[in-house]
């Protein structure tokens, strides 16, 4: 397994924003217990994890608990955050063996930030720097539900290339789910805004 990336931010992009809300920077930092707050808001959101296999938290308790167990231990689990400031996560689970040349993307956003670019950027953000921490990864995939089209659109204007259809490949809160499979390669080029 992989150790931990550096404890660094992963950049700060142009500015964009669609009038209403005026992003200066974003950029990807790792999550601490002192993020506690401005995780609970976007964790607590019954509309972020709808594609996803966890459920909105219910108590600060239980948010600082999965910060200290999950989050902090994890190889490559950052915040996605707006003015430093943690508005959703994004990370990359490492494979092993003879799959250890994958990793696994996977991403979530406070649903009154969706629309904005604001994912896209933070996608973009990994692809960028994922190759260079772990070098042994040639491929980075994201599955995603084939109801979920704003995530696929994210992942397609973050340069992913869009593979198949995976049938009955998923369970997803006791139902069996249709996913899309998404890759960039390490050989793919990004460009940031």
């Amino acid at each position: 397994m992989q150790e931990s990336p550096s404890k660094t931010d992963h950049g700060t992009c142009a500015e964009i924003g669609d009038g209403l809300l005026r992003i200066s920077s974003i950029n990807l930092r790792p999550l601490d217990l002192s993020d506690i707050d401005t995780f609970m808001v976007w964790a607590t959101d019954i509309k972020v994890p709808s594609f996803c296999t966890w459920e909105p938290f219910t108590s600060k308790e239980d948010g600082i608990n999965y910060i200290r167990d999950k989050v902090i231990p994890h190889p490559w689990f950052r915040g996605i955050c707006i003015d430093n400031n943690p508005v959703g996560y994004v990370l990359v689970t490492p494979n092993s063996g003879n799959d250890q040349c994958r990793g696994e993307l996977g991403y979530g956003l406070g649903s009154k930030y969706w629309g904005k670019g604001i994912a896209t950027v933070a996608v973009k953000l990994v692809a960028d720097t994922i190759f260079k921490e772990w070098p042994h990864l040639e491929r980075l995939e994201a599955l995603v539900d084939v109801e979920n089209i704003g995530s696929q659109r994210v992942l397609e204007k973050a340069g992913f290339q869009r593979e198949g259809i995976l049938r009955k490949y998923f369970l997803l809160k006791g139902n069996c789910r249709d996913m899309i499979m998404f890759s960039f390669l390490s050989t793919d080029s990004i460009t940031l805004l």
